[in-house]
């Protein structure tokens, strides 16, 4: 990568010690940003601003890692084993089958790392900059030095800036210089020798800002940075690895230990007792551990991992940290936002209050259509043009959005209520660009949800100086000491003003109260230059939900998932938003009452209340730790810096993608691209579905390796000769992992997904269920396929009874693929039948390769096949049948020993015949 500093192949100059004025003229830029033309061509010259990516393991070292399984030491030692005796052949085979094995293994490794790496893309961070004296959001890795760019309470910083302004600025550098206190910024300049530490006029690549606002010029990008250049690589995507893969991890090496004392049991019974030579054991042994173990299962799981993610990434859920992908399927509350996740962050301005009545506001998002109509008697649309034009403008001027007309639709850069305030502007004939420029900004006080407001001192020319504010009503009303009329400014009626604020929220509007302070100071602006502000209006925003997200709050609840909105909006507003999306209760409570509560109190209220209004990071916390402390599984949604302890305490944390900042979406292990409810109820529901495929995987290897097992080990019992070869049984293994084993990965949800209860964290992998299932299919296997084999071999010969016995394992296995795509509903149905196109290409797949394997003469010198006849084709295809509707007879008893179990008005077990939803 090309040196990307300010001045490739020099030493960069000591940008701290620099005027901010000799900054901007090193670099050629002016404080309208660079051109677009520019930035381009310096672009080409710096490179991307990107750090250097990590080695990855090369294809040799990845394809070798597929062999490091215990069950694949087990085929291996198989094969040596068999090798040692003189069957060539068959250590052959074995080792071919592991190879095999191996080479899907590392085929789908490759795809999983590709989609990985396709989600970092997803998540690549973004910077607001400056360009052609227009502010606008680029991708950060497209930043240049230059390049003026705007930092917020929030913003991990894009790239290494020397600042140019710092209001309140602070930002956490522990990942550079190991501080674990924010540093304060400010934008004078320092001695040339000041340590990176003591740098508080510069901002580096990879810190996060906690506080305040800033701008800066990049002085430094890519490996050019601070950070780039000690090397530091900010990892965003953690490795495939699971619970439940571990889980897996531990069953296997517990199997093995059983495999290896059944198989020196099994050699020693048949050398000692039944009185077989120990080459003849040998090929029993090999066959029984070859017939048990699964070594396609851990190809399976993290294929059927993949798959979800892909899905979960299609539908706007981009996994970072893959254990919440098996949380997912135990979530039983999720915490949500209300702004932009369950509503459009689309806001518009719908009412207007002065103290000569109420307007309304017609139009749709940013856009500048749309006319004010007066709805109270006292309030006059002509007189009080006038007054609405003075609302635009002030809320114009203490306001950093811009708004822009897209393709389709106008959108905001910066904050969506700023952006409706600018939308207003443009309906009551107020050109929120032409009023900037005319009354200039001086000074600011950026909003912070400790005062809850934002003032902006403002030169209108000629000496004369005014203060304009906008934010919580309740705090803007007590700055106030008097309010404007069309007819001039009076003593302000505080308590009047409370009732409208009341009557808005009850409306369902978020409330900002517009003021300004006239006569105001030249020279700064603090907080104590407010009070005696003269108070022009109230504006009621809306933010429509939804509808979507509604469904998916609906969706939620039925499946036994709580939903509890948390915002900082004013509690009337909350309450009419949280009925509109059903949730229960009739209050909301707000931080104030969280603050009174004692944590006893606080467990039953977060029980019986959805909606808590006016909370604070703190109370978002405390609401997760007391909803985890009653045994709760909890989703917590967030975007800004302060829901990043709420996020990291809960169970599955969830980032906003598009509006979130990068403190929340380096704690979440999920991001949202389209900032949706929606979507969190869609991730919900691929985490169930791809837990249940990978249970529907283990229950369909298991058992049938079971069967092949028993098999073998009734025939060692009985001292007859075997049903079925040790390399008949891998053929089996392998044809049916790459193929039928394979298509339950790619099994879409079940419509029961979404109305079972969430799955208890703890669940062990082998259940009471899966258990019996095992036996009871590895018994009719053993029964069904041993009977096959005695009257194939009595009417044929051994050779032909074997072929049958293996193409009725290979049949029922079949027919059990179609049973495991439901564990417990009936699939006796056109959809539950030929509903996956996976599954019926895969039974079709493999019954070419049977035929192949039964009927070519290289197969049949191989394996020790021959051709069968029809009757013997049409008694194993029967066995799958047989299989089939045994096991279908099964879950018709379970389910009604369940209903008889269940109390009255439970609801019954779907099957998937059921109109809602297929596979």
């Amino acid at each position: 990568m090309s040196d990307t500093s300010a001045e490739a192949g020099n030493a960069a100059p000591a940008w701290h010690a620099l005027p901010a004025a000799d900054v901007l003229g090193r670099l050629e830029t002016t404080d309208r940003g660079l051109t677009e033309e520019e930035a381009g061509r310096r672009l080409e010259r710096y490179g991307e601003n990107r750090l250097p990516r990590e080695r990855q393991r090369s294809p040799v070292l990845r394809f070798l890692a597929q062999f490091n399984n215990v069950l694949i030491y087990i085929l291996l030692a198989a094969s040596l084993i068999t090798m040692l005796i003189g069957h060539f052949s068959d250590a052959a085979v074995i080792a071919g089958v592991v190879v095999i094995n191996a080479i899907v293994g590392f085929v789908q490794e490759g795809k999983a790392e590709s989609a990985l790496a396709a989600i970092g893309r997803l998540l690549q961070a973004h910077a607001n900059v400056l360009r052609d004296g227009s502010r606008r959001e680029i991708e950060a890795t497209r930043l240049v030095p230059g390049d003026i760019v705007f930092l917020e309470a929030g913003d991990r910083v894009p790239a290494d800036l020397r600042l140019l302004s710092a209001r309140g600025l602070e930002i956490e550098e522990a990942v550079l210089t190991g501080e674990s206190v924010p540093t304060c910024k400010e934008r004078g300049d320092l001695a040339v020798e000041a340590p990176l530490g003591d740098r508080a006029n510069m901002a580096f690549f990879g810190t996060m800002a906690t506080r305040g606002q800033g701008q800066g010029v990049v002085v430094a990008t890519g490996s050019a940075t601070e950070i780039g250049r000690i090397g530091r690589l900010l990892e965003t995507v953690q490795t495939l690895t699971t619970p439940l893969l571990r889980k897996i991890d531990r069953f296997g090496k517990l199997l093995t230990l059983v495999i290896l004392a059944a198989s020196v049991g099994m050699f020693a019974y048949g050398t000692l007792v039944a009185s077989f030579s120990a080459d003849e054991m040998l090929l029993v042994t090999v066959g029984i551990a070859v017939a048990a173990v699964p070594e396609g299962l851990p190809a399976i799981l993290t294929i059927a991992l993949a798959i979800g993610v892909e899905r979960m990434a299609r539908r706007n859920a981009i996994v970072r940290r893959l254990p919440a992908v098996e949380t997912l399927g135990s979530i039983t509350v999720i915490c949500t936002d209300k702004t932009g996740t369950l509503t459009r962050n689309e806001m518009m301005v719908e009412r207007v209050v002065t103290a000569d009545g109420m307007f309304a506001v017609s139009g749709s998002g940013y856009g500048p259509e749309g006319e004010v109509r007066a709805l109270s008697p006292d309030a006059s649309e002509d007189g009080g043009r006038d007054l609405l034009a003075q609302i635009a403008a002030a809320a114009a001027l203490a306001s950093d959005a811009q708004i822009h007309e897209g393709d389709p639709h106008w959108h905001v850069a910066g904050d969506p209520m700023e952006g409706a305030l600018l939308a207003f502007a443009h309906k009551v004939a107020v050109d929120p660009a032409t009023v900037r420029e005319a009354r200039s900004r001086v000074d600011v006080i950026p909003f912070d949800s400790g005062h809850a407001y934002m003032a902006t001192l403002n030169d209108l020319g000629g000496g004369a100086h005014t203060i304009h504010i906008k934010g919580a009503p309740e705090r803007v009303i007590a700055l106030c000491g008097y309010e404007r009329t069309a007819e001039g400014d009076r003593p302000i009626d505080g308590a009047c003003w409370h009732d409208r604020v009341s009557e808005l929220a009850d409306l369902g509007h978020r409330v900002l109260a517009i003021a300004l302070r006239p006569e105001a100071d030249p020279h700064g602006l603090g907080h104590e230059h407010l009070p005696g502000a003269v108070l022009l209006g109230l504006v009621g925003i809306s933010d429509p939900p939804r509808q979507e997200a509604m469904e998916a709050v609906a969706k939620c609840r039925e499946a036994g998932i709580a939903v509890k909105m948390i915002t900082g909006d004013h509690a009337a507003t909350a309450r009419a938003i949280g009925a509109r999306f059903g949730l229960v209760g009739d209050r909301a409570l707000t931080g104030a009452d969280l603050d009174a509560m004692d944590d006893a109190g606080l467990s039953e209220a977060v029980a019986e209340v959805d909606v808590f209004a006016r909370t604070t990071p703190e109370h978002k916390l405390r609401l997760v730790e007391a909803l985890q402390a009653r045994g709760d599984v909890v989703a917590m949604t967030g975007d800004g810096v302060n829901d990043a302890p709420a996020l990291k305490r809960a169970d599955v944390g969830v980032a906003m993608g598009q509006k979130g900042s990068e403190a929340a979406k380096q704690v979440a292990e999920i991001v949202l691209a389209d900032d949706n409810f929606a979507s969190i109820g869609h991730a919900v529901e691929e985490g169930r579905t791809v837990y249940a495929n990978l249970q529907k995987s283990i229950a369909f290897i298991l058992p049938t390796n079971a069967g092949e097992s028993m098999v073998l080990l009734f025939a060692l019992f009985v001292g007859l000769a075997l049903p079925v070869t040790a390399l008949q049984i891998l053929w089996i293994n392998m044809v049916t992992t790459v193929t039928l084993a394979l298509a339950l990965g790619f099994e879409p949800g079940e419509p029961t997904t979404m109305q079972r209860p969430p799955r208890p964290p703890a669940a062990p992998l082998l259940s009471p269920f899966l258990v019996w299932r095992i036996a009871f299919v590895g018994a009719i296997m053993t029964a069904v396929s041993f009977s096959l084999f005695l009257w194939g071999e009595a009417r044929y010969g051994l050779e032909e009874g074997r072929s049958l016995a293996v193409n009725a394992i290979v049949a029922m296995e079949a027919g059990y693929l179609l049973n495991s795509r439901s564990l417990t509903g009936s699939i006796l149905n056109r959809k539950g039948l030929f509903g996956s196109p996976y599954a019926i290409g895969a039974i079709g797949l493999v019954s070419l390769l049977q035929i192949g394997f039964t009927e070519w003469s290289v197969s049949q010198a191989i394996f020790g096949t021959a051709s069968l006849p029809p009757l013997a084709w049409a008694m194993a295809v029967a066995a799958g049948f047989v299989l089939l509707f045994l096991v279908e007879g099964e879950k018709v008893i379970a389910r009604r020993v369940r209903r008889s179990r269940r109390p009255r008005g439970g609801a019954p077990a779907r099957s998937l015949a059921s109109p809602r939803s297929a596979p």
